[in-house]
């Protein structure tokens, strides 16, 4: 058996709030082994201190506050300064279950790996609309279903929003890049150059708030789409043809509307029955008809979005 020391990683910008709620379900994880918790202040304006504060007597947690240099760069500090031999790194704006630690710890111990990942699901307390941005970015009829999270897959990417990572692993990597996006698939890669597993917990959800706004989820989709032709250059023998699906997506159901003028109708029904199929499945799952619609709205934005950041990256490089 592993003897397991975990530290949490939470870099924070400008979210007191969410720093709150996050806090506070790991408050409540059903573990016996005690953990760390340290939350890395990234040049906030509006700081959680105060928050942090009110945790003092239920968490053993430590708060480090920094000048501005991005996510990564915060979470190889706040990592520098963790005294755990396995760091476990979320987003600020996410909510652990109560059996979080619990199925990474049987999970590590087990089968032990000096990384691993998890799934994000949505909460019941999000809006419709966040809910439908999670379906949209995880289910099997999006791009969800390329980017991993199954059981049998012989490598998995974790996503910094929930991701393990050992000590060791991290000394011998130096962590994360300076890069602000693709920075948890760069260390991925190097982690994989360097020897080192990584695995999927399937049981180890985090619920993931995501983006709140239609707008801001199309601009962080699109830098998603502008980075990846970056790092299939930097780490050759990355590159899937599977991530050009976007893309082809969108150029598809572009000449599907050029072709009702001929008229070919074909097309654009194809495309009609799986905006449908969109529809019906998140608003079944989510018993919801407003999750629904915003789930059709919100697959396109992520098609759109990705798909034209990765084909300008594509084209002229940048």
């Amino acid at each position: 058996m592993k003897n397991l020391s975990y530290s949490f990683i939470i870099p924070v910008y400008n979210r007191p709030d969410e720093v709150d709620e996050l806090l506070q379900s790991l408050t409540q994880q059903k573990v016996a082994t005690d953990f760390e918790v340290v939350v890395v202040e990234d040049g906030s304006t509006e700081d959680a201190a105060k928050v942090v504060e009110k945790y003092r007597n239920k968490l053993n947690i430590k708060y480090l506050d920094k000048l501005n240099t991005g996510a990564g760069l915060s979470r190889n500090f706040g990592m520098q300064n963790a005294s755990g031999n396995y760091f476990i790194i979320l987003d600020s704006d996410v909510i652990l279950s109560s059996t979080y630690l619990q199925a990474v710890d049987t999970a590590l111990q087990q089968n032990y790996t000096d990384a691993f990942g998890g799934p994000d699901a949505a909460h019941e307390s999000f809006s419709a609309l966040q809910k439908a941005i999670n379906f949209s970015m995880t289910s099997f009829l999006t791009t969800g279903g390329l980017r991993g999270g199954k059981k049998q897959l012989s490598k998995y990417q974790p996503r910094s929003f929930n991701m393990g990572l050992s000590k060791k692993a991290f000394r011998k990597t130096g962590g994360f890049s300076k890069r602000e996006i693709g920075e948890d698939i760069d260390l991925s890669q190097r982690l994989w150059q360097e020897g080192f597993d990584s695995q999927y917990i399937d049981e180890a959800v985090v619920y993931h708030k995501r983006r709140s706004t239609l707008g801001a989820f199309f601009k962080q989709v699109y830098k998603f789409g502008k980075e990846r032709p970056k790092l299939n250059q930097e780490f050759s023998g990355s590159a899937k043809l599977t991530y050009w699906f976007p893309t082809w997506f969108i150029i598809g159901l572009f000449f599907s509307f050029l072709l009702l003028f001929i008229p070919c109708l074909l097309p654009f029904i194809l495309y009609k029955i799986y905006f449908i199929c969109i529809f019906i499945l998140a608003g079944l799952k989510y018993k919801s008809l407003w999750v629904g619609i915003f789930a059709t709205i919100t697959t396109l934005i992520q098609f759109f979005g990705y798909g034209l950041g990765f084909l300008r990256s594509q084209i002229f490089k940048t």
